[in-house]
């Protein structure tokens, strides 16, 4: 087992493993406070916070080593998750291993989840797009999803209207359609004509006057007496293209309004042109979550539609938000993240 062969785990799984291990530890614990509370009520408390706290801090260390030295947890193992090191892929060790669990037991004490939700948004946030968060950045960890291939293929989206859903997948496998070659018509053989009769010569006259086209006219379908047109316009340059590959591997070349989310839908009298279904794993992608469009200058445009969890724009490596409602333009190479999707820009000229 390599680590480049295992997928990060999705953010549903961990939580679900983090449950698990929450219902291992907390019956101690509930046993803990009620013998600490038999002892306080004899009279002294401090030995009863001492239990307490003794019984908290050897759940902990039990847990972290588990972590640090196999990588899994009761709950991790239930699910198939495994932590190992987001360079090695063996197992933390012993230190990292309680230290990560250790954070994790802070961030859980009783404030309405805010410290678990703050993790769980760090890792949403990752911008390796291997879903770390801050505990794991600090202890150079990732969750892995160790269960067989099989088990991890994801099901299969339901379709939509298909004459406005865009079939990525058949546009990218498609082989591009043959185009007929060009038939020349037959050459018509010359058909031989009598030499003309001679005649004298004219009286010299003034030379025949050649019109020249204005700049606003036709110059490629004026002809004078029979000559060709001269001075034609050079054709006029390519416009500019651009495509967007997905992280599932499948393109999509942008040529009006798209639309990018779970279940996207345009508003009432938007003219889309395209609307793009994205999986998502962890629900992190917004039923309408962007908005991709060309500009009039051709630039390639992004638009937040106000998702929950946000956008966010890599360049040279480099992770900014998108603020909501604001139209940026990407550059060739840029990555856009849309919660646990991603695609990558390519202009095509």
């Amino acid at each position: 087992m390599t680590l480049p062969t295992l997928p990060a785990a999705s953010l549903d799984r961990r939580f679900y493993a983090y449950a698990l291990d929450r219902l291992v530890a907390w019956p101690l614990l509930v046993l803990a406070a009620w013998l600490g509370w038999r002892l306080a009520s004899d009279g002294s408390w401090l030995p009863g916070l001492v239990l307490v706290l003794g019984v908290a801090l050897l759940v902990t260390v039990v847990l972290g080593l588990l972590v640090g030295l196999q990588g899994s947890t009761p709950g991790k193992t239930v699910v198939g998750l495994r932590v190992v090191g987001a360079e090695s892929g063996e197992p933390l060790g012993a230190g990292p291993g309680v230290l990560r669990t250790l954070v994790l037991a802070l961030a859980g004490l009783p404030a309405l989840g805010l410290g678990v939700a703050t993790l769980a948004q760090t890792a949403v946030l990752d911008p390796g797009r291997r879903r770390r968060g801050w505990h794991d950045h600090l202890t150079g960890a990732v969750v892995v999803d160790v269960r067989p291939a099989a088990e991890r293929t994801p099901d299969a989206v339901a379709p939509v209207a298909p004459q406005q859903v865009v079939n990525l997948t058949a546009m990218r496998l498609a082989p591009a359609a043959a185009r007929p070659a060009p038939t020349q018509a037959p050459t018509p053989t010359p058909t031989p004509t009598p030499a003309p009769a001679r005649r004298a010569a004219p009286a010299p006259s003034e030379p025949a006057t050649v019109p020249v086209p204005s700049a606003g006219s036709d110059l490629e379908r004026t002809q004078v007496r029979g000559l060709p047109a001269v001075g034609r316009h050079a054709a006029p340059p390519a416009p500019v293209g651009w495509q967007v590959a997905f992280d599932s591997g499948e393109q999509l070349v942008v040529d009006g309004v798209a639309l990018l989310g779970r279940r996207p839908e345009g508003r009432p009298g938007e003219a889309v042109h395209h609307l793009v279904p994205l999986r998502s794993e962890d629900m992190s992608v917004s039923k309408t979550h962007a908005q991709l469009h060309v500009s009039g200058d051709g630039s390639l445009v992004v638009t937040d539609r106000g998702s929950t969890n946000g956008s966010a724009l890599v360049r040279s490596g480099v992770a900014r938000q998108l603020p909501p409602g604001k139209p940026t333009t990407l550059l060739d190479g840029d990555v856009v993240r849309f919660g646990d999707r991603s695609m990558t820009v390519s202009r095509q000229s």
